[in-house]
């Protein structure tokens, strides 16, 4: 019940998440899945969250819990970003395993997947992909983005759109439409839509907003968008039976299949 993503681009970072935690027959319930830590004018980490609530929010408390403490390894204390993911990644394992152990006979699933990316003043933005198990991955050249959670119906775009290249404004309405093609396609992932667009070396948060369903720039990018699919496809090359049937009704003989 989430899809979030983030777009890694030579100008900065693009993180993109939905808000739905439940979607059932009679009730729909939203909470945020997008976490900034920005403990110190030379680093901003965001962190996008998949799986259990319960286990995401101890893991968030965690992180928080530990910039309070100057003499304990935490994202301030970190100066290279495979530091501050390795340290996500065993936040991430220790409260993993505390919650698989103390759900282990209820039959509720613990496990979280993230996305962790940010910059740290002297370093190159980047993103990464961590799974319970505390092991991570990051983006590459080839494909220069991440994703977690329902992320079929939204990849498309990704694959044609996105490129290292790529604007970040562009990158950002890519999301955009990324996310709403998985709206469109699985109820179980739905808005509010959490956008945050990082420009490299700023260091700051300021390029966020939130799209409820019926925000007005949302309705634009879905109606732009469906309009301009339903024109591309119109626009499709022609089969050579339907290019035939064409000619022939504008009085045109086709002389394979014509009488002599």
């Amino acid at each position: 019940m989430t899809y979030c993503l983030a777009i890694s681009t030579v100008n900065g970072l693009v993180f993109c998440s939905d808000s739905r935690t439940h979607a059932g027959p009679d009730m729909l319930s939203s909470h945020s899945k997008m976490h900034v830590f920005n403990p110190a004018s030379d680093r901003v980490f965001i962190l996008l969250a998949a799986g259990n609530l319960a286990t995401t929010q101890a893991i968030v408390n965690r992180i928080t819990q530990d910039l309070d403490e100057p003499d304990k390894l935490s994202l301030s204390t970190c100066e290279k970003m495979v530091e501050a993911v390795q340290y996500v990644a065993q936040v991430c394992r220790h409260e993993v395993d505390q919650a698989v152990t103390t759900t282990a006979d209820s039959g509720i699933d613990a496990t979280v997947t993230f996305i962790f990316g940010g910059q740290i003043r002297d370093t190159t933005p980047a993103i990464y992909q961590l799974y319970s198990a505390g092991n991570f991955i990051s983006e590459s050249d080839q494909t220069p983005y991440l994703q977690i959670g329902e992320s079929k119906y939204g990849r498309p775009i990704l694959d044609r759109i996105v490129k290292r290249e790529t604007t970040l404004e562009d990158a950002a309405r890519c999301a955009i439409v990324s996310m709403d093609s998985t709206i469109k396609s699985n109820a179980t992932v739905g808005p509010p839509i959490e956008v945050l667009v990082y420009e490299k070396d700023s260091f700051s948060t300021d390029h966020y907003i939130k799209l409820e369903e019926d925000d007005s720039y949302l309705y634009e990018i879905k109606h732009s968008w469906n309009e301009e699919l339903k024109k591309a496809f119109s626009a499709l090359p022609r089969f050579h039976w339907e290019k035939r049937s064409s000619a022939n009704v504008h009085g045109i003989n086709d002389n394979k299949f014509s009488s002599e």
